[in-house]
């Protein structure tokens, strides 16, 4: 079984590798590896929830950008 820490930020990474849990689970959803500039977004804004539910994949850090500046959690 995989472990994981909480970074400073409060993303959930593999022990073992560093990587981020929530991109991992993205792309496992998605049945492919994210595309470059692909930014994951925890839709309920929890850090360390990362069930496939709750993760959309944005095409880029500025569509990203625009929900957070939308609904004033930027």
């Amino acid at each position: 079984m995989a472990s994981w820490f909480n970074d400073r930020k409060g993303y959930r990474r593999f022990s073992d590798s560093g990587e981020y849990v929530h991109r991992w689970v993205a792309e496992d959803k998605l049945g492919r590896d994210l595309r470059r500039g692909e930014v994951v977004h925890h839709i309920n804004r929890d850090k360390g929830d990362n069930h496939p539910d709750n993760l959309y994949v944005f095409r880029n850090q500025r569509a990203h950008d625009r929900v957070h500046k939308r609904d004033g959690w930027y």
